[in-house]
């Protein structure tokens, strides 16, 4: 690699990468009890690759993480979250009410949480894979002005 006045840049992004994924986790599964959720938790997570562009450069994170696979995870996000609602219709309730995903009696809430932590996975995968995809389109841009023309 080329500039070895970069290294302590890079060991620093190394160890803060992996805290930044799990943070972006612990946001997601506590969301449901805490404040964040899984919009949080996916803009986190695509920080985590932005800040691996931006040590490491973007052909190398478009390597790690190709353009082709976070524009499917966006939809595979997407699908996810509408796949529920179509669920609930066609287990006989409303779109995305929670309680006719099981069947269950008024008083049972089991439906309920399941729905909701496939509902947070989806807005994951979409956040997550949208807000990369907005990434690589803007930085992969051509400059229309040679930065020492400025």
């Amino acid at each position: 690699m080329k500039g070895d006045h970069h290294m302590i840049l890079r060991v620093i992004a190394k160890c803060l990468i992996p805290l930044i994924l799990i943070y972006a986790f612990y946001v997601q599964f506590h969301g449901e009890v805490g404040p964040g959720g899984a919009f949080q938790a996916g803009v986190i997570i695509a920080v985590a690759l932005i800040l691996y562009a931006l040590v490491f450069g973007l052909t190398a994170t478009m390597r790690a993480v190709p353009p082709w696979f976070t524009r499917a995870l966006a939809a595979v996000g997407v699908l996810i979250y509408a796949g529920v609602g179509f669920w609930a219709l066609l287990s006989g309730g409303d779109y995305l009410e929670y309680q006719a995903l099981f069947g269950e009696p008024p008083g049972e809430h089991h439906g309920q949480h399941a729905g909701i932590i496939i509902i947070e996975i989806g807005v994951l995968c979409a956040v997550s894979g949208a807000m990369t995809t907005i990434f690589y389109a803007l930085a992969g841009r051509v400059a229309e002005i040679r930065d020492e023309d400025w």
